[in-house]
């Protein structure tokens, strides 16, 4: 993959972030999550498509949401987001402590989404 891929810009414009809910801030992050998360966040505004190590698609949360993932001592950390039209829009920011992610953390992720839809829509 070239670094064009991971440079491109929509018309030269970046993407805001929109925050639902969560932050990425040092605690409960670690120092290195935090600046992971955040490097990972403003490849994300400026238009690449980030895959795995990095991030993975989560098809049960909704269309067009994925999770970037970050380990830090010993904590699997994670962030949920979907890429809008116009925005990076974060769902949530959570330490995973299982193989799955939580059916309840899926479920308020869907309903912050809902909320925003429908705000954008109204």
């Amino acid at each position: 993959m070239s670094i064009l891929t991971y440079s491109c810009r929509q018309h030269g414009v970046e993407k805001p972030l929109v925050w639902l809910h969560g932050q990425i801030t040092t605690p409960p992050l670690g120092t290195k999550a935090r600046i992971e998360m955040g490097y990972n966040l403003r490849l994300l505004q400026q238009g690449a498509m980030l895959g795995m190590p990095c991030a993975r698609p989560v098809r049960t949360t909704g269309r067009g949401c994925y999770e970037l993932r970050a380990r830090d001592a010993g904590v699997n950390w994670r962030l949920m987001y979907r890429v809008a039209d116009d925005a990076i829009v974060i769902l949530g920011v959570f330490a995973k402590t299982s193989r799955a992610t939580a059916e309840r953390i899926v479920d308020i992720c869907r309903r912050r989404l809902a909320l925003y839809d429908a705000a954008a829509k109204g």
